[in-house]
């Protein structure tokens, strides 16, 4: 083999070793987020897969919906996901093209005067990226490393918002069950005061009080009705379910029980902090910005262009054929780059210092989650071993007055509807804790949220007393 073909062949190994692997990086994503994906990430890139991926969506579909599986569903089922998936295929294959050497110019020239005639052509490429390949080569590697990384935390914030969605939709449906206990007892009680009243046992105003609870209790449930609507579509949006798909979706009449114990505060190892996402990310744009501080510190005061020539001239009889090789230098007059270098000097101290505040932002937001997480299971638990079995008790020993003819059905009824009211706030506190469950496993691995969105906090027991009466 000539050395010229060495070298060309050499060349086009180097211009070509930047490639793209959607597969490694979705498989990449699994590993990194299992918890959240269990492995069910994948880019469906052809009708077939796509297929496949119908065909489990149905297969969850045909059961009631835990949480584990909505997100498995979100993940078959969802364009949203998909779209994520190749918008990091298009974003990593544009970092990968910057590891590329440019194609070379072949030039054209010829030539005629003075009965001589001239043909020129030239191969050049630029000198400058060729040397400067392994290094651009390393920062496109980093710079994949980023998207991969981005890609990663876009997945878990689709997952931990399936996970909050679902918990909302199953709670709004309990909240219904039970608006629409309220309801029935209101209604029961209004018909017994618009009787007594017809008989002279009642005068209006206690009928009033009664018929008043009983269109408030009807408001509620409509509130309640729509609540759980809204709540079941926007998990319908995030699960990417179609109309004939969100028909056939059925959610678990109850949401899970609390767990016995909640977690310590030890299992948040906050020794692995340099493992979370958003402290991953930030080192990665660190390295490849100081990576792209020292390309430009060179590339901002010199760029060379080197090109192979060959010649032929015909004239008087004889025919020449020059060759050799031509170097081109752009010459730093006018600008120098100093502009240009304070500006990735400017953009790797920004890295830095962004590095480090999402280290300490890190141990507070751990802090904050699990803070959260624990007050909630606190509250929750205090309402399930506490204030509900209170109110149970109460309502056997009223039950018991009754019958013994020491109160009168009324008085069981309102003590019916506060016992209602009792487990409706345990309900509320009990979505509180699987919200700020699902917030505090995102903050583990680098993607906080809110750990309490916008949920009303349960009332005190006795809260609804003072409003009956």
């Amino acid at each position: 083999m000539s050395p010229r073909i060495a070298a060309l062949a050499a060349l086009l190994a180097l211009a070509g070793c930047a490639t793209v692997d959607m597969d490694q990086h979705v498989a990449a994503v699994n590993q990194d987020a299992a918890a959240f994906t269990g492995g069910q990430l994948a880019l469906a890139r052809t009708e077939a897969e796509r297929t496949r991926q119908q065909a489990a969506a149905n297969r969850l579909l045909a059961a009631p919906l835990g949480q584990a599986e909505a997100v498995q569903l979100a993940l078959l089922n969802s364009p949203a996901v998909q779209a994520t998936l190749a918008q990091h295929w298009a974003d990593a294959a544009g970092a990968a093209q910057q590891a590329r050497l440019a194609n070379p110019v072949f030039g054209f020239e010829r030539m005629r005067g003075g009965g001589e005639l001239e043909i020129a052509r030239t191969l050049s490429f630029g000198l400058f990226e060729l040397l400067t390949l392994p290094a651009r080569a390393a920062l496109a590697d980093q710079r994949i490393a980023a998207a991969r990384l981005q890609l990663t935390a876009g997945v878990v914030d689709q997952a931990t918002q399936v996970r909050q969605a679902w918990v909302r939709a199953v709670a709004a449906r309990q909240s219904l069950a039970y608006a629409r206990q309220v309801a029935d007892s209101a209604e029961v009680s209004a018909e017994l005061a618009r009787r007594m009243q017809a008989v002279g046992n009642w005068n209006r105003l206690t009928r009033a009080r009664q018929q008043l609870f009983y269109a408030d209790a009807t408001t509620q449930l409509a509130l309640a009705q729509q609540a759980e609507l809204a709540a079941r579509e926007q998990l319908v949006r995030l699960l990417g379910l179609t109309g004939t798909q969100a028909a056939r979706l059925t959610l678990p009449e109850r949401l899970p029980d609390l767990p016995a114990e909640p977690l310590a505060p030890q299992a948040l190892g906050t020794a692995a902090l340099d493992t979370r996402l958003d402290v991953r990310l930030a080192r990665t744009r660190y390295d490849a910005a100081a990576r792209a501080q020292g390309l430009e510190r060179v590339a901002s005061v010199i760029d060379a262009e080197l090109a192979a020539r060959s010649d032929t001239a015909w004239g008087h009889g004889a025919r020449q054929s020059p060759r050799g090789w031509a170097l081109g230098l752009r010459l730093p007059l006018f600008d120098w780059g100093g502009a240009r270098r304070d500006a990735m000097t400017a953009q790797t101290l920004a890295a830095a210092n962004a590095l480090e505040a999402a280290r300490r932002a890190a141990e507070s937001e751990l802090r904050e989650g699990y803070a959260a997480y624990r007050s909630a299971w606190d509250v929750a638990r205090h309402w399930q071993d506490e204030v509900v079995p209170l109110r149970r008790l109460m309502q056997e020993e009223n039950l018991l007055r009754y019958n013994a003819m020491l109160i009168g059905v009324f008085e069981l009824l309102q003590d019916a509807r506060e016992q209602v009211r009792s487990v409706s706030a345990a309900l509320d506190a009990q979505q509180r804790f699987w919200l700020a469950d699902a917030a505090l496993q995102a903050a583990l691995v680098g993607r906080p949220l809110a750990p309490n969105p916008a949920v009303a906090a349960p009332a005190l027991a006795g809260g609804s007393d003072a409003q009956a009466h």
